[in-house]
Protein backbone atom coordinates (compact mmCIF):
# COMPACT_ATOMS: atom_id res chain seq x y z
CA UNK A 1 0.00 0.00 0.00
CA UNK A 2 2.98 2.26 0.77
CA UNK A 3 4.19 2.33 -3.02
CA UNK A 4 0.78 3.28 -4.07
CA UNK A 5 0.28 6.11 -1.67
CA UNK A 6 4.05 7.48 -2.63
CA UNK A 7 2.97 7.06 -6.20
CA UNK A 8 -0.57 9.16 -5.88
CA UNK A 9 1.53 11.94 -4.05
CA UNK A 10 4.40 12.22 -6.30
CA UNK A 11 1.53 12.01 -9.34
CA UNK A 12 -0.07 15.04 -8.03
CA UNK A 13 3.09 17.00 -6.61
CA UNK A 14 4.78 16.44 -10.17
CA UNK A 15 2.11 17.82 -12.06
CA UNK A 16 1.47 20.88 -9.76
CA UNK A 17 5.62 21.64 -10.36
CA UNK A 18 4.78 21.47 -14.36
CA UNK A 19 2.02 23.77 -13.65
CA UNK A 20 3.29 25.90 -11.72
CA UNK A 21 6.61 26.04 -13.55
CA UNK A 22 5.31 26.46 -16.99
CA UNK A 23 2.79 29.68 -15.53
CA UNK A 24 5.60 31.28 -13.74
CA UNK A 25 9.37 30.15 -14.92
CA UNK A 26 10.85 32.40 -17.37
CA UNK A 27 14.35 34.18 -16.77
CA UNK A 28 13.65 34.23 -13.66
CA UNK A 29 13.02 30.43 -12.41
CA UNK A 30 9.87 31.95 -9.91
CA UNK A 31 7.84 28.41 -10.31
CA UNK A 32 11.11 26.71 -9.56
CA UNK A 33 11.56 28.77 -6.26
CA UNK A 34 7.92 28.94 -5.42
CA UNK A 35 7.55 24.88 -5.34
CA UNK A 36 10.47 24.49 -3.40
CA UNK A 37 9.49 27.15 -0.69
CA UNK A 38 5.71 25.84 -1.04
CA UNK A 39 7.51 21.32 -0.86
CA UNK A 40 9.62 22.84 2.35
CA UNK A 41 6.67 24.26 4.07
CA UNK A 42 4.27 21.63 3.64
CA UNK A 43 7.37 18.84 4.55
CA UNK A 44 7.79 20.82 8.03
CA UNK A 45 3.98 20.55 8.41
CA UNK A 46 3.76 17.17 8.04
CA UNK A 47 6.84 16.11 10.32
CA UNK A 48 5.63 18.34 12.51
CA UNK A 49 2.35 17.01 13.24
CA UNK A 50 3.87 13.65 13.79
CA UNK A 51 1.92 11.66 10.90
CA UNK A 52 0.97 8.44 10.68
CA UNK A 53 3.05 6.18 8.38
CA UNK A 54 0.46 6.18 5.70
CA UNK A 55 0.11 9.91 5.49
CA UNK A 56 4.09 10.30 5.63
CA UNK A 57 4.10 8.07 2.70
CA UNK A 58 1.60 10.27 0.61
CA UNK A 59 2.04 13.71 1.80
CA UNK A 60 5.74 13.73 2.87
CA UNK A 61 7.47 10.98 0.73
CA UNK A 62 5.19 11.38 -2.52
CA UNK A 63 3.57 15.01 -3.00
CA UNK A 64 6.78 16.83 -1.10
CA UNK A 65 9.08 14.57 -3.56
CA UNK A 66 6.88 15.11 -6.59
CA UNK A 67 6.44 19.05 -6.33
CA UNK A 68 10.02 20.33 -5.17
CA UNK A 69 12.94 19.91 -7.70
CA UNK A 70 16.74 19.88 -6.87
CA UNK A 71 17.63 18.61 -10.40
CA UNK A 72 16.10 22.11 -11.76
CA UNK A 73 17.12 23.80 -9.09
CA UNK A 74 20.71 23.38 -9.85
CA UNK A 75 21.41 23.26 -13.35
CA UNK A 76 18.88 26.76 -13.49
CA UNK A 77 21.92 28.03 -10.49
CA UNK A 78 24.48 26.95 -12.89
CA UNK A 79 22.84 28.80 -15.55
CA UNK A 80 21.86 31.58 -14.23
CA UNK A 81 25.76 31.30 -13.07
CA UNK A 82 26.94 30.60 -16.61
CA UNK A 83 24.67 33.47 -18.32
CA UNK A 84 24.93 36.26 -15.52
CA UNK A 85 27.75 35.56 -13.76
CA UNK A 86 28.89 33.83 -10.38
CA UNK A 87 27.04 36.64 -8.00
CA UNK A 88 23.46 35.90 -9.35
CA UNK A 89 24.15 32.17 -9.81
CA UNK A 90 24.80 32.26 -5.87
CA UNK A 91 22.29 35.10 -5.10
CA UNK A 92 19.79 32.38 -6.83
CA UNK A 93 21.24 29.58 -5.18
CA UNK A 94 21.63 31.13 -1.41
CA UNK A 95 17.93 32.70 -2.29
CA UNK A 96 16.26 29.47 -2.55
CA UNK A 97 18.25 27.59 0.52
CA UNK A 98 17.28 30.17 3.31
CA UNK A 99 13.65 30.80 1.95
CA UNK A 100 13.19 26.77 1.67
CA UNK A 101 15.03 26.18 4.99
CA UNK A 102 12.48 29.14 6.75
CA UNK A 103 9.98 27.94 5.36
CA UNK A 104 10.30 24.07 6.14
CA UNK A 105 10.69 25.73 10.26
CA UNK A 106 8.04 27.69 10.02
CA UNK A 107 6.03 24.67 8.58
CA UNK A 108 7.31 22.66 11.77
CA UNK A 109 6.60 25.21 14.11
CA UNK A 110 2.70 25.58 12.88
CA UNK A 111 2.39 21.12 12.40
CA UNK A 112 3.83 20.65 15.91
CA UNK A 113 1.91 23.31 17.73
Amino acid sequence: MTPLLVAVGAAVGATLRFWVGHHLDGRTHWGTLAVNIAGSFVLGLVVGAEPTDAATALLGTGFCGGLTTYSAFAVQTRDRTRDSGPAAGTAYAATTIVLALAACALGFAIGSA
